[in-house]
């Protein structure tokens, strides 16, 4: 059985933060920690198989892997160390997202970690998906629900095995330490701080109703420059 320890935020908030799309969070993020405007996110493209899966929010493991090389280890180690990793995986705060980091350099993607095994395995141990800047495989055969934001879709696993665990991956642009909060879906991830996640549903309800005058003006038969720019000042004026 894995270990789904209490967070440090309820799960009412998670449960809030993910009624909005990664987009929506990033706009509210403005709102409530303009310092990180320009970090924290996922600024490059990845594949996404599952788009209309819902957004995820859970509390990363970090992962660094490689194929192009063998393990160095003897296979005694190499099977404890497996365990060592499904031991990180499946303990601690819950719900939990992977965050694997590819090391192989220009081979990046050369061998897939991920696929049918162990998509079901890090399912089984309360990981909601994972966003990686390997490859992915196996696509018809993945874990129901379980998502998954990666850099490429490959046929073969090479020599594919986690070289660390623990520490601070990088992915696609966004940098991650174990344990951060991350909110996913089709569009990318964000790394949400602890102590702004409880604001940014308020803020994300803020942005909508900015962004409600503009739309329907938009959308309208009737639309026209003057009805924008009124729209736009009435926009302005929404706290």
């Amino acid at each position: 059985m894995t270990n789904s320890a209490t967070g440090p935020l309820p799960a009412s908030v998670l449960e809030a933060l993910g009624r909005y799309d990664t987009p929506t969070i990033c706009n509210a993020m403005e709102i409530v920690a303009p310092e990180r405007r320009l970090i924290g996110y996922t600024t490059k493209p990845l594949v996404c198989p599952f788009p209309d899966l819902p957004p995820i929010v859970g509390y990363a493991r970090t992962v660094a892997i490689r194929s192009v090389l063998k393990s160095s280890l003897p296979a005694e180690e190499q099977s404890r160390r497996r365990i060592d990793y499904y031991e990180y995986v499946g303990t601690g705060h819950g719900p939990r997202i992977s965050v694997i980091q590819d090391i192989d350099g220009p081979d990046v993607g050369y061998g897939a970690f991920w696929g049918e095994v162990q998509s079901n395995v890090h399912k089984a141990l309360g990981c909601l998906g994972v966003i990686t800047d390997g490859s992915i495989r196996d696509i018809p055969q993945w874990a129901p629900g379980f998502q998954a934001l990666a850099g490429s879709v490959g046929p073969s696993h090479a020599w594919v095995h986690a070289e660390s665990f623990g520490g601070e991956a990088r992915v696609a642009g966004m940098t991650v330490k174990s344990d951060d909060l991350i909110h996913a879906d089709r569009h990318g991830a964000i790394v949400i701080p602890l102590d702004v996640a409880a604001k940014l549903p308020e803020a994300a309800e803020l942005c909508g109703r900015r962004e409600t005058p503009i739309l329907e003006i938009a959308r309208s038969p009737d639309f026209s420059l003057e009805k924008l720019k009124a729209a736009l000042k009435r926009s302005a004026e929404i706290h």
